[in-house]
């Protein structure tokens, strides 16, 4: 699919550069959109470090232990069919949580090994359970607290408030989460299980290994007196944040910039602080962990060079040709009902088909508009909010060998909607 998209990006570029007379510009585009990509994902690059170091801190203090504890209640719940003591419970725990923490690395080797668990109580192999299609909405719908990745896009291409897009994609994912697992349950009882299914494979039973996250290394207790500085700490921490917030309230900008700065500006500082505390608290070594965690963020930043060079430099031709220009001119009578500038559409049509792809795009986008101007913040926003839909799809359900997979890509593509749209609305309101 991806290849197919970009090969029709390259030749409308070219096919319209030659009816707009901008052949030339399509031309230098080609170079410069390479060069630039290459300068982005080195940008990245500390960023990156900084924040995978932070998660690997947290995860040493077990973190994504507590989480797995909170979240797992609310499962029992939505996933009656499954015992609450099955593996696939734990699986899909830990999977959410990873997630919500922005751990997609530790996230995928849990969700596979959730499907393998919930396909050993499917009673058709190779059609999609209720318990499949609902993890599968949740999965591609997951909150997102951390959006770490966009984060440092926001950072390396300049932004003076790089974390102001927390709050936006918590409101973002969490509403479009909330519509995956209603459109699940309510079609569930409308498309039932086909007939007729020949079942031409048995169920999976190889182990995938995945990392155990619950385990944590045994850490020293903290003296007495460290933890009292410590607590001190987090007790200045919320004066300072308070204080500040008074003084820029008795500013010029009034409470209007007050609330400005605490969604916009503060956010990032409030999390840097915050899981360094906490890790600090649960008597991590905190220095020792961020660092070790950064040798992956170097590894990531390089890793996605490639990716960037081919969509960046499709995107330009395109930006060059006067395509997207003509594009946003037909559709913007469309978007403007919902506040959503036609120039995101890109990130909007890709976003579902490619992960990396939609990365790219969002960067050309904010390079082209700025990272902090609300068509900015929308699409880091919507990059953050929502998940490459078809690659989790056929990634979780070929796994298994699952052929009919009922309502899941519906549901699925009904949670993406909401969240592109949400991230439209969130901005609006918020920033």
């Amino acid at each position: 699919m991806m290849n197919a998209i970009w090969l029709v990006m390259v030749v409308g570029a070219v096919v319209c550069g030659a009816f707009t007379g901008r052949l030339k510009d399509v031309t230098l585009a080609v170079t410069e959109s390479a060069s630039s990509a290459v300068m982005l994902a080195i940008g990245l690059v500390g960023v990156m470090a900084l924040f995978l170091g932070l998660m690997q801190a947290v995860r040493d203090a077990g973190l994504l232990r507590d989480l797995a504890r909170l979240i797992r209640p609310v499962m029992r719940r939505l996933f009656p069919d499954v015992p609450a003591d099955h593996p696939a419970m734990s699986m899909m725990v830990l999977n959410m949580a990873a997630n919500m923490l922005g751990l997609g690395n530790v996230a995928t080797p849990f969700g596979l090994k959730a499907m393998t668990e919930l396909d050993k109580l499917n009673p058709r192999p190779g059609v999609a359970t209720n318990a499949m299609v609902l993890f599968l909405a949740i999965n591609t719908s997951g909150v997102a607290v951390l959006p770490t990745g966009m984060i440092g896009m926001r950072a390396s291409l300049g932004s003076t408030e790089p974390g102001s897009i927390l709050l936006t994609t918590l409101i973002a994912t969490a509403t479009s989460t909330t519509i995956a697992i209603i459109s699940a349950l309510l079609l569930a009882r409308f498309w039932p299980v086909p007939q007729g299914i020949v079942v031409t494979h048995e169920a999976p039973q190889a182990t995938i290994e995945t990392p155990d996250a619950l385990a944590v290394a045994a850490l020293p207790e903290l003296e007495p007196w460290k933890r009292a500085l410590l607590w001190c700490a987090v007790l200045l921490v919320f004066v300072g944040f308070g204080t500040a917030f008074w003084q820029t309230a008795q500013g010029d900008g009034g409470v209007d910039a007050a609330r400005h700065a605490v969604f916009a500006e503060w956010p990032l500082l409030g999390v840097v602080v915050g899981l360094a505390l906490f890790a600090a608290l649960r008597g991590v070594k905190v220095y020792d962990a961020v660092v070790v965690g950064a040798k992956e963020g170097f590894e990531v930043a390089f890793r996605i060079i490639p990716y960037l060079v081919a969509i960046l430099v499709a995107v330009g031709m395109l930006r060059a040709s006067g395509a997207i220009d003509l594009m946003v001119a037909a559709l913007s009578p469309l978007t403007s009902l919902i506040g959503m500038p036609s120039e995101v559409l890109p990130m909007v049509f890709l976003r579902p088909l490619s992960g990396s792809g939609s990365f790219a795009v969002a960067g050309e986008i904010m390079k082209a508009h700025g990272p902090d101007s609300i068509i900015g913040q929308i699409v880091s926003t919507m990059q953050g909010s929502t998940e490459t839909t078809f690659y989790v799809l056929a990634l979780y359900l070929g796994s298994v060998q699952v052929r009919a997979a009922r309502h899941a890509v519906l549901v699925c593509l009904l949670a993406d909607a909401t969240g592109m749209i949400m991230s439209v609305l969130a901005c609006r309101w918020l920033l």
